[in-house]
């Protein structure tokens, strides 16, 4: 289960640690000065966000390795599991804030709740509905 799991967080590393990395550069852009009140909210709530996330998603290498060798694979994989679901949601946040505030600075228009409402609902159907939903219906009892 930890090779597994360790798989399946690389993927989800690579694409927090991208748009963290993203999230971090918007600041220094010009750009920035011009956004509203509100705006530079959300983008400070969307880095906090994303730092939140790459936190969980890194926490099960750093488990992994402080844990090696100790005899407590059961245990470690618990947890590294706890943390990259904790990590998924945080990174769900995160999209979520960041498509906000994209689709506000691109369009300043009423209409970007209803923009951003399906994609919301696309993700956590992909990342939590149709798992959730495959475990109880495929898993023997």
């Amino acid at each position: 289960m930890w090779g597994e799991l360790i798989q399946e967080v690389r993927v989800a590393q690579t694409g927090v640690q991208i748009l963290f990395g993203f999230l971090l550069t918007v600041v220094f852009q010009p750009k920035y000065e011009t956004l509203s009140h509100t705006d530079k909210t959300i983008y400070l709530v969307t880095v906090v966000l994303g730092a939140t996330a790459t936190g969980a998603l890194i926490g099960p290498v750093s488990l992994h390795r402080l844990v090696s060798g100790r005899r407590v694979k059961p245990q470690a994989v618990r947890w590294a599991s706890r943390l990259t679901f904790v990590g998924l949601v945080l990174l769900l946040a995160t999209m979520t804030s960041a498509l906000l505030l994209i689709m506000r600075v691109a369009t300043h228009d009423d209409f970007v709740p209803w923009l951003l409402a399906p994609v919301v609902a696309w993700y956590l159907l992909c990342w939590f509905v149709l798992p959730l939903w495959t475990r109880r219906r495929y898993t023997s009892r």
